[in-house]
């Protein structure tokens, strides 16, 4: 069994309506995917999100404002809603980039921290994207105290010293197709350091679908070809890598129940 701990099911291109949608979790689930983790990036979007994955009992979900659309703010009182309503096992995507958007920074702060504060009061945990923003990032999951909720560091690409900081207090390291591709060394190098308890691997798709899919639109089916990538680099069986990743999705995701 394998979790695609991280995807955006609804902005799939080949999988414009809920047929072939059904197909993409499918042909996910006949190479043994289990679960997947829908993930939200503008909560304007959320109720179309929630509503299109209704009928797939094992995608779950988060509820957040990714820091490249914080252009209107974040409503917490929304962000507190929905975040309670069924399927919602997280905050975010949220975070800090100031690799795309560094003119706003001030902005993408004050929304990340307002994530940070729901998340700290509900108890959920925290899905983060960070780029080029490591000591902001870590000085406000643990300004906000983060530690309570836990979370993860989502299509990891920092530094060791960084995934170290935050396994400090809890979180979760997952790792993406970005592993399997030529210029990665640095990140290879960090994933061989990163325990097996704090391990986790995800598509990111449609994003960054791994070698050998490039140019192709991701799909969560390619997230076990992440998983053989990272089990061979580890020196470690597929089965063993499948098997605690799993464990570890739903340790980090405590409202997360498996679906049989």
């Amino acid at each position: 069994m394998l979790v695609d701990s991280h995807c955006h099911l609804d902005r799939l291109k080949i999988a414009p309506d809920e047929a072939t949608l059904n197909a993409v979790l499918t042909d996910a689930q006949s190479l043994g995917i289990s679960h997947f983790l829908c993930v939200n990036v503008r909560l304007q979007e959320f109720e179309a999100m929630q509503q299109r994955m209704m009928p797939f009992p094992n995608v779950l979900l988060s509820a957040g404002v990714h820091p490249l659309d914080v252009e209107n703010g974040v409503s917490a009182a929304d962000l507190r809603r929905f975040a309670q309503t069924d399927k919602v096992v997280a905050i975010g995507e949220t975070g800090l980039d100031y690799f795309y958007s560094p003119d706003n920074k001030a902005l993408q702060q004050q929304c990340f921290e307002s994530q940070v504060e729901v998340a700290v009061e509900l108890n959920k945990p925290l899905i983060i994207h960070t780029r080029d923003a490591r000591q902001d990032t870590l000085d406000i999951l643990n300004n906000g105290h983060a530690e309570k909720c836990g979370g993860v560091l989502h299509c990891f690409t920092e530094s060791w010293e960084m995934a170290k900081a935050a396994m400090d207090i809890g979180f979760y390291i997952s790792i993406s197709g970005i592993v399997t591709f030529r210029n990665a060394d640095a990140l290879r190098d960090v994933v061989k350091k990163i325990p097996k308890e704090r391990l986790l691997v995800e598509t990111d798709s449609p994003f960054l679908a791994p070698v050998p899919h490039r140019g192709k639109e991701n799909q969560p089916a390619f997230v076990k070809d992440v998983a053989r990538f990272v089990a061979e680099l580890r020196g470690e069986s597929f089965d063993e890598l499948a098997a605690y990743t799993t464990d570890n999705f739903f340790n980090c995701f405590k409202e997360a129940k498996p679906y049989r």
